[in-house]
């Protein structure tokens, strides 16, 4: 049994990591071929009728490690300058306005449908309108520069504004004035607590000389993040601030306290970190998404009680998209499509008490909407590069042809 296991879980994460490399000549996000593969798996299984133990425990352990890790990912990857300004702008309003505007018409949309309260409507529609950075980041690899980056900037910012904003609905009985000034408290703290933590941690991280270094600061960071979590504290920003902050040390020269960090250490020990933190943000990504295809019931994707308004939700994302994009003046192809729904829908949705769910939004619209806006987003991320290699061959072809008219 044990050898079984091994081979098993050795093979699926080999396989995960072929779509991986793969994903580049077929065009194919990795994460759809991953759900896919979890899905062909429980049907194996169910066919030959080999016993499986419940695995939905381990999801939301595997959503949560997973959120840290690829947000952590994509901090580690942003760069602050002064030329990033006018993009990360762009990244914040992309991620936050259309993310409030969408969540507040769901749940006014729930509400009138369902005839539940506003809120307990708000908090079911917030965790549908947060881009996930999980899905998105790892498909756009192959992205100009310019789409790569604001597509990492907008889908990390879109997940810890979107778990800002759903813990605070969440919190309070009521939205006013002692509910926003409570929340604002707790933002200030928790930059504090990150700061504090960073520095403690970037001291680690330059100080430890055993061979075993980097992994006890991950375990570090998620104790912290966890810990934080407990007291409903919006931990994603303490691994943003601590991202940005490793993987942006040489542009903090210009603090004169910054020196006594000796830069040039952390640096060097950084790029090892960030590359640790990628394998296994692979791992953990690759292990999540496989066994959410595990989990995937055929009846659940095929039900069309709920396709109408799965269908009905991700058409109302692509018109809040293309309003976005037209007024930012960002390129419609392929950003239109690169709006995923994913991890953080999953666990968002699993952290919501029964007793504040609506009957509308259930495990059938969640996985249509995730497989929906995946395809979409397979499908444009395709399309794009078909023309773009078409008009890589025009341009070639063109300037042959004036070489020879030339000789």
């Amino acid at each position: 049994m044990t050898t079984t296991i091994i081979i098993t879980f050795c093979t699926l994460l080999l396989v995960a990591y072929l779509f991986n490399l793969t994903s580049a000549r077929t065009k194919v996000p990795s994460v759809i071929l991953l759900l896919v593969l979890g899905w062909a798996i429980k049907r194996g299984v169910e066919y030959f009728e080999i016993n499986v133990p419940n695995l939905s425990a381990i999801l939301p352990v595997l959503a949560t490690a997973g959120l840290i890790l690829i947000v952590l990912e994509g901090a580690l990857e942003l760069r602050l300058n002064k030329s990033k300004i006018p993009l990360i702008k762009q990244s914040i309003l992309g991620a936050l306005v259309p993310m409030l505007g969408l969540s507040f018409i769901l749940a006014y949309i729930f509400s009138v449908v369902s005839g539940y309260s506003f809120l307990q409507c708000l908090t079911n529609a917030v965790p549908l309108c947060i881009i996930s950075s999980a899905i998105a980041v790892p498909s756009v690899s192959n992205l100009s520069e310019f789409n790569r980056e604001f597509v990492i900037y907008e889908s990390s910012l879109s997940d810890i504004l979107g778990v800002l904003f759903f813990n605070f609905v969440i919190l309070y009985d009521s939205i006013g004035v002692s509910s926003f000034g409570h929340f604002s408290i707790q933002l200030v703290a928790i930059v504090i607590i990150s700061f504090v933590a960073t520095l403690g941690l970037s001291v680690l991280i330059r100080k430890i000389d055993h061979h075993v270094k980097f992994i006890p600061i991950i375990l570090l960071v998620i104790l912290i993040y966890t810990i934080l979590k407990v007291y409903h504290l919006p931990a994603l920003i303490f691994i943003l601030i601590f991202g940005l902050f490793i993987g942006n040390a040489d542009q903090l020269r210009w603090f004169a306290w910054i020196d006594r960090f000796k830069l040039e250490v952390l640096e060097t020990e950084s790029e090892k970190f960030k590359d640790l933190t990628i394998e296994l943000a692979f791992l953990v990504r690759a292990l999540f998404f496989i066994l959410f295809g595990f989990l995937l019931e055929t009846s659940d994707i095929l039900n069309l009680q709920t396709l109408a308004w799965s269908i009905g939700i991700v058409a109302l994302f692509i018109l809040a998209r293309s309003l976005q994009l037209k007024i930012s003046g960002l390129p419609f192809k392929p950003l239109l499509f690169v709006a995923p729904r994913g991890l953080i829908t999953i666990l968002l949705f699993l952290s919501i008490l029964p007793a504040q769910q609506i009957p509308l939004v259930n495990n059938s619209l969640i996985i249509q909407i995730i497989l929906i806006t995946a395809i979409i987003m397979a499908v444009g991320i395709m399309i794009t590069k078909t023309e773009e290699e078409e008009d890589n061959i025009e341009t070639i072809d063109e300037s042959q042809g004036q070489g020879h008219i030339s000789s």
